[in-house]
Parts: structure tokens; C-alpha cells; sequence
């Protein structure tokens, strides 16, 4: 498959989703540059999962993992880490992506949310094709894949403000923060909401919290190449800041 990549200007253009609504995309030049990439297959895959129950959402983020896995991250890192490919392999998806995602024909700011949303830490297929990386270049096993893009999956929120911080977007930091999780089981209290942190915000989590104490102890702690038995201790400590640990520190 080829996908012409698009043209500057594209976003924010009321006729641009016009034209995709009408199918008319594809016939105007003026929205494609010359340059083409090639793909061997370019199979369908979720690529907005703020809907359904919380398994339905497990599904569709495990089904992205495996597909992006398969057929998407053999490209290069500029292609599948730049918005513009993405975006423009996008509007080639039409039929599915109105089957699919039919609040989308209801607005520009829609289309712009699910389909050219920016491509960063809050987009979909960003999440997706970071966190497959990260857990693939380091995991061969296909079972340990599974369990890290599920353990991903369940600590969500603070995968979020992993990736949102640059310092943290390194795939030992990420997989010894999951091993530590799942071998604490603390998916569960890193989801809570502080509630007695007057001095805090209004929907503080204490996962967010715990990244947030390492952003702002590094450089001073270098948790980005620690091994996950040094990075141990440090989580244990940053979590205490707003959760009791002391069964934690008396079982680990």
C-alpha cells in the first residue's frame, strides 16, 4: 500500500473534513505532498478508545498492541513516530473509521479529537506504538509481551504521565515500573484519588504524584537507568509521600 503524505495546513480545515465526509479527499492534490510511504499492509485498528466499559477498552488497547506490533512498527521510528504518516494513513481508512467511530461525522472538533488528534502522550495510537515499542525492544517472549502490554493497560493513568514527561520516555524505566507494580499488586492504589490533600488538585491521583516525585528528584536520582531493585526503594519512598506503606515496606 502507498500512503501520500499530506500537505501543511490540513488541520483545523473545515473543508478538508468536508471533503473527507464526501469522500473527495483522495481526488484533490492540493492536500498531498510528492512524498509516499510504502507499507506491506496496512491493516485496521483502533485508534480511539475513550468509550465502552473498562474491559471493552482493555480489548480495543490489546488488539492496537498486537496489530501495530505485526504490521506497523517494521517502518522506520521517524515514520511510525510522525504525526503527519499517521494522519495521512488515516483519511485512507474512511468506511472504517465512520462505521467505527460514527460521532465523527457530527463535527469538525470530533474529527479533529478521534482522527487528527496531536500526536503525543494524549493520542491513542501515540500510547499504542510507544508502549510497543518500548515493551517489544526489550521482551521476546510473546507471553511476557502480553503480560507488560496488559499490565500498560491497567495502570493506564500512570503510563500517561510516564510518557508525559521526556525524561521517562525509556523503555527500562517503563518495564521496571510495571514489574514493580504487578510484583506489589498496586495497580488499585495508584488509580486512587488523594482525598485528603486540601493542598493538592481536585483529581490527584497517587501514581501521578509518585511520577511526579521522580521528575522532579532527577537528576539528583537517575531513575531513568536505575535497575529496578534500585528504582524499588525510591517508589516505595515517593509512594509513602501519599499512601501508608508500612505493610509495603515490612513485605518487600
Amino acid at each position: 500500500m502507498e500512503v501520500r503524505l499530506l500537505e501543511k495546513g490540513y488541520k483545523d480545515n473545515e473543508q478538508f473534513y468536508k471533503d473527507f465526509l464526501e469522500d473527495q479527499l483522495q481526488l484533490k492534490e492540493e492536500y498531498f505532498t510528492s512524498e509516499v510511504i510504502h507499507l506491506d499492509k496496512a491493516p485496521d485498528f483502533p485508534i480511539y478508545m475513550a468509550q465502552g466499559s473498562e474491559a471493552e477498552r482493555k480489548e480495543l488497547f490489546l488488539e492496537a498492541f498486537k496489530v501495530l506490533t505485526d504490521d506497523y512498527l517494521d517502518t522506520d521510528r521517524d515514520i511510525h513516530l510522525n504525526e503527519v504518516f499517521w494522519h495521512s494513513l488515516l483519511i485512507t481508512k474512511r468506511d472504517y473509521l465512520l462505521e467505527t467511530y460514527p460521532k465523527i461525522t457530527e463535527s469538525l472538533s470530533h474529527f479533529n479529537n478521534i482522527v487528527l488528534k496531536k500526536f503525543d502522550w494524549e493520542n491513542y495510537i501515540y500510547k499504542c506504538v510507544l508502549g510497543a515499542q518500548y515493551i517489544n525492544d526489550r521482551v521476546t517472549d510473546p507471553a511476557q509481551r502480553e503480560r507488560y502490554y496488559s499490565l500498560l493497560v491497567d495502570n493506564l493513568d500512570l503510563y500517561n504521565y510516564i510518557i508525559k514527561y521526556e525524561i521517562f520516555r525509556n523503555d527500562q524505566f517503563l518495564l521496571n515500573i510495571l514489574d514493580i507494580i504487578d510484583e506489589l499488586q498496586l495497580s488499585k492504589v495508584l488509580k486512587a484519588k488523594i482525598t485528603d490533600r486540601d493542598d493538592l488538585g481536585k483529581d490527584e491521583r497517587v501514581g501521578r504524584r509518585v511520577i511526579f516525585e521522580f521528575n522532579k528528584s532527577y537528576p539528583v536520582v537517575m531513575s531513568p537507568v536505575l535497575e529496578k531493585e534500585e528504582l524499588k526503594p525510591i517508589f516505595l519512598q515517593y509512594l509513602s509521600y501519599y499512601f501508608n506503606t508500612s505493610k509495603l515496606m515490612q513485605s518487600s
